[in-house]
C-alpha cells in the first residue's frame, strides 16, 4: 500500500527505527473512520443491523434498561425514560468530569455508578456482558451524531495526560500509540490494517474476539502487543487516553456498535 507516494507496509523493526513519536496528530481533513480500513464484507456487516453481531448486545442492553434492579425495583428507564430520546448524544460527550471523584469518568463507569447510587444495584464488572450491553445500548442512541468532547476546563489536565500517554513509548518494543496511528496509518502490521485510532464505534464486535468489547480491552491488547504490562480495566490512565482519542475524533460520527476483524 502507498500513501503520499511512499510505501507504508510496516514491520516492528521499521517502527522501532522511527524512535519516539512526534507530537502531530492526524490532520483533520485526513481523518477516517476505522471502518474505512476494513474489508468490504466487514463494512457491510457493520452497516446492516440484521447482520451486525454487536446488535445482540444492544438488544440485551435495551432489555436491561427496562429491567428493575436493586432493592427498590427501579430500572434505568424509571428515571431516564425512553433512551432513544434521553440518551441521544450522551455517548458523544464522554468521558466527562465526575464531581464525586474530581476526575473524568467514561460512559461505562457512569452507567455502573448510576446503577449503584440510584438503584442500589451491585456493581457490574468491567467487560462483563451486562455492562457492555448497557453501554452499547446507550452509545447506540448517538449513532450518526458527531463526537462532541466537553469543553469543561477541569478535563484539560487529564486530556493532556492522555495526549502524553499516546506519545509515550511503551514496553519492551519501546513503541508509542502514535508510532502506528499517527505515523504509519494506512499501512499494515502483522497482516492487520493500521487505523487512526478513532474510538467512534465502541463498544464494538471483533471477529477475533467473537464478542463485543470495550475500547479499554483494545487498548490493553495494544499494550500487550508492544510487550508492556496492560493497565487494569478502569485505570485512570485508560480513561485519560480515551479523553485524548475522543478529542482527536471531534466532529466524526458515532458508529456503535462497530465491527472489526
Amino acid at each position: 500500500m502507498t500513501r503520499g507516494g511512499r510505501a507504508v507496509g510496516v514491520t516492528a523493526a521499521a517502527l522501532l527505527a522511527g524512535g519516539v513519536a512526534g507530537a502531530a496528530d492526524v490532520e483533520p481533513d485526513a481523518r477516517r473512520s476505522g471502518a474505512d480500513f476494513m474489508a468490504p464484507e466487514t463494512r457491510a456487516m457493520q452497516a446492516d443491523d440484521a447482520s451486525n453481531p454487536g446488535m445482540l448486545w444492544v438488544l440485551e442492553g435495551e432489555r436491561l434498561w427496562a429491567e428493575p434492579a436493586g432493592p427498590e425495583g427501579r430500572a434505568c428507564a424509571t428515571c431516564h425514560g425512553d433512551a432513544a430520546r434521553t440518551m441521544r448524544g450522551v455517548a458523544a460527550r464522554y468521558p466527562a468530569f465526575d464531581n464525586g471523584s474530581d476526575r473524568p469518568v467514561d460512559l461505562a463507569g457512569r452507567i455502573d455508578q448510576c446503577r449503584q447510587a440510584r438503584q442500589g444495584a451491585p456493581p457490574l464488572a468491567r467487560e462483563s456482558d451486562p455492562l457492555l450491553a448497557l453501554t452499547a445500548y446507550v452509545a447506540h442512541q448517538s449513532r450518526g451524531m458527531p463526537v462532541a468532547p466537553p469543553g469543561d476546563t477541569r478535563l484539560d489536565p487529564f486530556r493532556e495526560n492522555g495526549r502524553r500517554l499516546f506519545q509515550q513509548p511503551l514496553g519492551q518494543l519501546g513503541l508509542a500509540c502514535a508510532n502506528c496511528h499517527d505515523e504509519r496509518w494506512d499501512g499494515r502490521l502483522g497482516g492487520a490494517p493500521i487505523t487512526q485510532a478513532h474510538p467512534t464505534a465502541y463498544p464494538l464486535y471483533r471477529l477475533e474476539w467473537q464478542a463485543l468489547g470495550s475500547l479499554q480491552r483494545r487498548l490493553r491488547n495494544c499494550m500487550a502487543g508492544v510487550r508492556a504490562e496492560p493497565l487494569p480495566f478502569g485505570a485512570p490512565e485508560l480513561i485519560e487516553l480515551e479523553l485524548h482519542l475522543m478529542q482527536r475524533a471531534a466532529g466524526m460520527p458515532m458508529e456503535t456498535p462497530g465491527v472489526r476483524p
